[in-house]
């Protein structure tokens, strides 16, 4: 089932994105313009590293400061990337949500890929990409440093799978949470919303080519 814009009742979604094609096994692509675990394909795996903050701020936990040029970038749960250096950026979901970014006249962009929704945060903990609300905050920093909004953003949405067994009677329903913290948010913020494929019970792989804003989303079996 293709999606193409939002439905009305966004708790469950499910379906192919955009330009959905099926192949063996019925493994589907989608493939649009502007369009977690390790798959064990190449690419270079950037660990978030930790910067010496300002006195009185708290550094953000799960950014990815730098990115090597033209290579691509392995986005780890929790982690989150803004900016134009990696030749392309790829992670794989599970009951995480991904959301990725592209300013088509800047040519800059980024992905997060989130754990959980959100948490009970206090005053002494740093901002953390592992929840949703936390990750997708740390972007629009990131896009306002860059003098941009993010009504200019082309996004695309993926994840949110049922992983657990089906013989399994008490689910925590994480990967419906973190899909609906993400269209609220979509939403809230004013994001152009391009490609979305979310819900059902199977991995995908999300790939971002940083150089045409390509995003290329592959279902794996189960």
């Amino acid at each position: 089932m293709a999606i193409h814009h939002k439905p009305a009742h966004p708790a469950v979604r499910h379906g192919h994105a955009a330009g959905a094609a099926h192949g063996p096994g019925g493994a589907g692509v989608g493939t649009s313009h502007a369009a977690g675990h390790h798959t064990g394909q190449t690419g270079a795996h950037a660990k978030a590293a930790p910067r010496a903050a300002a006195p009185g701020v708290m550094s953000p936990v799960g950014l990815v400061r730098h990115a090597k040029a033209e290579h691509e970038l392995l986005l780890m749960p929790g982690h989150y990337y803004f900016g134009r250096e990696p030749g392309s950026i790829r992670t794989l979901l599970g009951s995480c949500v991904a959301l990725t970014l592209w300013h088509p006249k800047r040519r800059i962009g980024g992905m997060c890929h989130y754990l959980l929704p959100e948490r009970q945060r206090n005053a002494t903990q740093p901002p953390d990409g592992r929840f949703g609300n936390e990750a997708i905050a740390l972007l629009i920093e990131q896009i306002t440093r860059a003098g941009t909004q993010p009504t200019e953003y082309e996004v695309h949405l993926y994840g949110g799978a049922d992983t657990l067994p089906d013989h399994l009677t008490h689910k925590t329903q994480v990967g419906v949470r973190n899909i609906e913290l993400g269209w609220t948010l979509v939403d809230r913020h004013g994001f152009q919303l391009v490609g979305v494929d979310v819900g059902d019970n199977v991995p995908r792989t999300v790939r971002l080519d940083m150089r045409s804003g390509e995003v290329t989303m592959r279902r794996s079996e189960r």
